[in-house]
């Protein structure tokens, strides 16, 4: 189970740091100093202390040894605090898939791994770019909080208190100090490389949660051919098919693998709908679906084995033909943006100034989340990796699994990450070299529909997410988005939630139930902190 964290460095001021300790979970102390103190909701030993030197870490993967927190971050993907006798540092994982948040006061910056307490601290302000790329790309860019006062540290970055000051210190990960050029590894050798990784879980009771891509039917594959003491579990992504289920059963009846379906139950999908976005801090509109799975793998006692960042390694996922084709850096851009931000809707949802104004503001982050990456040989995939695996696609497993329950994410060990970006992205079009690495795992396998190839539904099913209950809820949740800042919607939309709940069933496309889902995440928020914001009026 992984601890919330919380503390604060520099010139701390007890005060502030008791209001901290008090806003979350239950604390223990983990380190008390005058320039650094860290707080835990479990016993958190340091991996490393010797004399006035320490080090702690808090994610999945524990250090084995004190090191540069650079190396530490990109080894074991964990965030953490070291400490020399003379310089305190914060720092992130590499990729940045555990949240470390924290606000700026005076002297200090005090910190948590949820944002909710770090509110004690600071005023109630919304932060409208954020906002902007929630609703656009469904999910923040760069540091972006929904709150102004509250920033994230991103991946690769940390705070360093020296020479009576606390400065942000952000360098490149190896695989931006070193570009992985094209080695020309075998799918057998990105297998016997997934082998290598498992090898750190022998022995233990894994749960691998199987659907019709690719990614959890090669995790299952090489679990299986390794012996492992295995699970399958399925769930209805709320696709409107329930294809997944289908070729699930039959990728895990081909493996002998027990297979467990978690059903839902269109009912619930509200409460559902409002206890992710709750938990998951406003986020992102994504993972209501996931919500009923992941309390089962609370109570499975099994590590849950996830295929994050499977798709944007090993077969270009989000990656458009026109970025492939791009010949400036604008035009690339332009195309990866074009592909991670939301389609156009059947009618528009946001008034003219809002759309304009959000949509140069995306831009601008998306710019600077991105600039690092501009020219790299694989920034194709690394753009999509370092915004929306990390900011969105993550927070099922760190946030919805975890911290209850500890997960695996095979792919972004060292070991299989670079190798996987070493190969180019001609190889990996279409997937073509995925279907290659399946079939170097298990041809039979590899052989059985996948719903990363077969996109014509087996049959229809009703959307949870649109039926009666939630579509109640999305209108509350419209109303008070409507009411509160009335200029952010369309003159069309006004017209719509004006028609009732029902009037809603009009939006059955998927362009137009993620615009939805990220309007009513919005009311939400605004519904949560109306009596602590006063001021919501929009830049545009």
């Amino acid at each position: 189970m992984r601890p919330y964290v919380c503390g604060a460095l520099g010139r701390i001021d007890t005060a502030m740091l008791g209001k901290l300790t008090a806003a979350g979970p239950r604390v223990l102390p983990a380190l008390q100093s005058p320039q650094a103190a860290l707080f835990s909701s479990a016993p958190l030993p340091p991996y490393h202390r010797a004399g006035n030197a320490y080090a702690f870490s808090w994610g999945e993967r524990k250090p084995a040894e004190a090191d540069d927190w650079m190396a530490v971050a990109e080894t074991y993907e964990t965030p953490g605090l070291i400490g020399d006798g003379e310089h305190v540092t914060l720092h992130a994982g590499a990729l940045g898939l555990v949240d470390v948040y924290y606000v700026r006061h005076g002297d200090a910056v005090y910190f948590s791994s949820l944002i909710q307490p770090l509110l004690s601290l600071v005023p109630i302000e919304i932060d409208w770019s954020a906002w902007a790329s929630i609703i656009q790309v469904t999910f923040p860019l760069g540091e972006a909080t929904p709150y102004a006062e509250v920033k994230r540290l991103p991946g690769s970055s940390a705070l360093v208190w020296r020479h009576g000051r606390v400065a942000a210190e952000r360098r490149l990960p190896r695989w931006l100090r070193t570009e992985p050029y094209e080695s020309w590894i075998s799918p057998g050798e990105i297998v016997e490389l997934l082998h290598e990784v498992y090898e750190d879980y022998d022995g233990r009771k894994l749960l691998v949660p199987v659907s019709g891509g690719y990614d959890s039917r090669l995790l299952a594959s090489v679990a299986k051919a390794r012996g492992m003491d295995v699970e399958s579990w399925t769930t209805s992504p709320d696709d409107g098919t329930d294809t997944d289920i289908a070729f699930a059963r039959s990728i895990t009846r081909e493996l002998g693998i027990t297979h467990r379906v978690i059903t839902q139950d269109a009912a619930d999908y509200p409460d559902d709908a409002v206890e992710v976005a709750r938990r998951l801090e406003y986020l992102t509109p994504h993972h209501a679906w996931y919500a009923p799975f992941a309390k089962e793998v609370h109570g499975a006692g099994r590590i849950l084995v996830d295929g994050l960042a499977g798709g944007p390694l090993l077969k270009n996922f989000m990656v458009s033909g026109a970025a492939l084709e791009a010949r400036t850096q604008a035009e690339r851009s332009a195309a990866v943006l074009g592909s991670l931000s939301l389609g156009a809707p059947s009618q528009p949802f946001l008034s003219k100034a809002a759309a304009q104004w959000m949509e140069e503001t995306v831009r601008e982050q998306f710019a600077a989340a991105t600039s690092m990456l501009h020219g790299h040989r694989a920034e194709l995939p690394l753009s999509v990796l370092h915004t929306r695996t990390v900011r969105g696609i993550a927070r099922s497993a760190v946030n919805l699994v975890g911290p209850e329950a500890s997960f695996a994410a095979p792919f972004i060990d060292p070991r299989f990450f670079d190798a996987a970006l070493s190969v180019g992205v001609a190889r990996k079009d279409k997937g073509r070299f995925y279907r290659e690495v399946l079939h170097a795992a298990n041809p039979r396998v590899a052989a059985l529909p996948s719903t990363n190839v077969v996109k014509q539904p087996l049959q229809r099913v009703p959307l949870r997410s649109t039926a009666a209950p939630a579509r109640n809820y999305a209108h509350r949740m419209l109303e008070t988005v409507m009411r509160r800042v009335p200029g952010l919607l369309s003159e069309e939309l006004h017209e719509v939630i004006a028609g009732g709940p029902d009037a809603l069933t009009r939006f059955n496309g998927w362009n137009d139930r993620f615009w939805v889902r990220g309007l009513v995440l919005f009311g939400l928020w605004i519904s949560d902190v109306e009596n602590d914001v006063s001021d919501l009026a929009p830049p545009f």
